[in-house]
């Protein structure tokens, strides 16, 4: 029996994967170890082997497919093995199933009807044109709207006809792009024309009042080419969290700075202290997480997640950080960080950061943060706003050490470093004062961190 292979379930908090690259074709030998696919959550990438040692009888889903997970995306087994007859009940793209009937319904009547036809000839009741919008996806319905497209007039290739996101995706293709104003022309009923003279070719209103078949004004010309690409991926999902952030918080951010004298000392102690201590690898970093981590608890309502009009307050801080990636910004999550050592922070951070940035991190591992740490300092910046991490209330950002000039005795003034903070708290939870209170405790044991790490 030949073996189907599955989309695999990438963690409990994903839903679909990204096939972004074949690695085989069929007719293709494969060993069970081998890689033959590589897929992308919203979140990270993985290598999918085939499982079983055969020949790639079949590969049902394309790259750039979007798959729900335990779903069949290819089946292997022996050469010339029927590939239809081992798919049974599992769940295949409706394209593939609806090309396997088509073959069987012209067969010869000496040919028995492929298993798959079977299977897939009553997924549910026929969908007439007049029900056919009902029968449309969350995410298609919004991608379509926004576009100011018909997603009724779109066929679908999801289960049962229904149309996905993928089949709006497809359609869009097919014209060219809008500008915003034109969308909303679009979405009230004008037709779109098959080419627009706005700015880089895009439909505007004045091109919607024209027949399709006038000829295309001629566009401004650029000495510089450009290079158009998709947002999808993390890079999407980072987009949209970042909109939903803004757009359903009431943000607020204050800066202040820290002694950073201690921070430093520290730092050059650690650094020259004996490798088999294990405290070498400390960074300034690791310290700001573990000073945050021991004054969190004494702010349990900063400690916390706000999820449809409820207040979660959190007894553990599962402290969260920013982590800059090839593939963009990815935020692992330390559990329990209020009870680990600093060592134990240090050591957790760069394996969550090294997962990150190779693109293998557990997607179970990138969520359930209660607070998130953001640290910029490396790059020079000062100050910053940064975006609370939803559904948290508050984000601390970490900016560079300066040397800033402060009161000293006898009304002189002193340099001493200064270590940027940046908090950004939600107002709908955390009034002005408290978040002013929690911003001096963070200074506070930074600038003592030699007394903290006593305690």
């Amino acid at each position: 029996m030949a073996h189907v292979l599955i989309m695999p379930r990438q963690g409990n908090t994903v839903e679909s994967c990204i096939v972004t690259a074949w690695k085989v074709a069929e007719g293709a030998s494969v060993a069970a170890d081998q890689t033959v696919c590589e897929v992308e959550t919203d979140k990270a990438s993985f290598d999918v082997p085939a499982g079983e040692a055969g020949t790639v009888l079949k590969i049902l889903h394309p790259d750039g497919d979007d798959v729900p997970v335990l779903e069949a995306i290819a089946v292997i087994g022996k050469p010339g093995e029927d590939w239809q007859a081992a798919l049974g009940g599992v769940a295949v793209p409706a394209a593939t199933a609806s090309a396997a009937a088509q073959a069987a319904s012209t067969a010869s009547p000496a040919q028995a009807p492929s298993p798959v036809a079977s299977v897939q000839a009553a997924p549910g009741p026929a969908l007439s044109s007049a029900g056919l919008s009902s029968a449309v996806s969350p995410r298609a319905r919004k991608l379509a709207a926004s576009e100011g497209l018909d997603a009724s007039s779109v066929g679908g290739t999801g289960p049962g006809g229904r149309v996905i996101e993928r089949d709006i995706a497809a359609a869009l293709a097919g014209r060219p792009a809008l500008t915003a104003a034109a969308r909303a022309a679009v979405a009230a009923g004008s037709p779109v024309p098959a080419a627009g003279t706005a700015l880089g070719g895009r439909v505007g209103l004045a091109d919607l009042g024209r027949p399709s078949s006038a000829p295309r004004a001629a566009a401004a010309s650029y000495s510089d080419g450009y290079t158009d690409t998709p947002i999808k991926g993390i890079r999407k999902l980072i987009g949209e969290r970042m909109r939903s952030s803004l757009a359903n918080s009431a943000q607020l951010t204050m800066n202040s700075s820290a002694n950073a004298k201690q921070l430093q000392a520290m730092r050059v102690r650690f650094k020259a202290s004996d490798p088999a201590l294990g405290l070498s690898e400390i960074t300034i970093g690791d310290l700001v997480l573990f000073a945050v981590s021991r004054v969190l608890p004494r702010f349990p309502t900063a400690n916390s997640t706000l999820e449809n009009g409820t207040l979660r307050i959190f007894e553990r801080v599962h402290l969260a950080l920013a982590v800059d990636t090839p593939r963009g910004l990815m935020v692992p999550v330390i559990r329990n960080a209020d009870k680990l050592s600093l060592r134990q922070i240090s050591a957790e951070s760069k394996r969550l950061a090294a997962a990150c940035q190779a693109g293998n991190i557990n997607p179970d591992e990138l969520s359930g943060g209660t607070f998130t740490v953001s640290n910029v300092g490396a790059f020079g910046v000062e100050s910053f706003t940064p975006v609370i991490n939803a559904p948290q209330v508050a984000i601390l950002g970490v900016d560079s050490i300066l040397q800033r000039a402060v009161p000293g005795p006898n009304g002189t003034a002193v340099f001493e470093p200064r270590l940027g903070l940046s908090i950004t708290i939600d107002h709908q939870i955390i009034d002005g004062a408290p978040a002013a209170r929690l911003l001096k405790a963070f200074a506070d044991a930074i600038a003592d961190i030699d007394l903290l790490l006593l305690e």
